[in-house]
């Protein structure tokens, strides 16, 4: 019986390790996209509200708890800020690759945006797969060139007043955007502001929305 070493030597072959996804888990999602799709368990359809259930709600859940802690707690702001890896360990969260995490915060005077030109390198612990746009091509090259213009195609106008910063990822550093806390949340819980904080916003292509007055929970 010959045995295939080839998913674990696999890592040898990149000239360049900064696609640093969890091999382990990336191998592991598309056999099981593969498989189910195969016996007709789920439709493509399906499965892309999967990977968007992924995307969207539970990646970012734990960015979105860290961001919602920082806001309430000035201390844990300041570790957060002078230290994200472990201020982000704290609450449980950490990457698998050992990367480091860099927190930026967002003030009126300053917009943070995060790209990784080389591929797309992403906080996974923190926001869990990467969105379609963030691994393109456009957005990696126009999000350094012409950063106010590719946040406007996302509904994001930054007044000329504010500087705007690009963070350029790699394998061994992550950015997280910190945004700001909109007015009007003052009166909400830890857990009620992670509600609000989005996927988008700790990518630094959208800012956070107070919620609506009446919005149900």
């Amino acid at each position: 019986m010959s045995t295939d070493h080839s998913d674990h030597d696999h890592g040898h072959h990149h000239h360049h390790d900064h696609q640093a996804v969890p091999s382990d888990l990336a191998l592991r999602t598309k056999a099981l996209e593969s498989l189910l799709v195969e016996k007709g368990i789920v439709d493509a359809a399906a499965l892309d509200a999967l990977v968007d259930m992924y995307e969207r709600q539970i990646g970012p859940r734990n960015g979105a708890q860290v961001v919602a802690r920082a806001w309430t707690d000035p201390e844990y702001k300041q570790r957060l800020l002078s230290d994200g890896t472990s201020a982000i360990a704290e609450l449980g969260f950490g990457g698998s690759q050992g990367e480091h995490m860099v927190v930026l915060e967002n003030t009126p005077k300053v917009h943070n945006l995060v790209v990784c030109t080389l591929c797309s390198c992403y906080p996974w612990s923190v926001l869990g797969l990467p969105p379609v746009w963030y691994k393109s091509a456009p957005y990696r090259s126009r999000a350094v060139i012409d950063p106010r213009g590719v946040m406007r195609e996302f509904g994001l106008d930054i007044p000329e007043d504010v500087e705007v910063r690009v963070w350029d990822s790699t394998a061994e550093l992550r950015y997280l955007v910190l945004p700001e806390r909109p007015a009007g949340t003052e009166k909400l819980t830890r857990e009620e502001l992670a509600e609000i904080v989005t996927r988008d916003a700790m990518v630094g292509v959208a800012k956070v929305a107070a919620p609506r007055k009446g919005a149900s929970a």
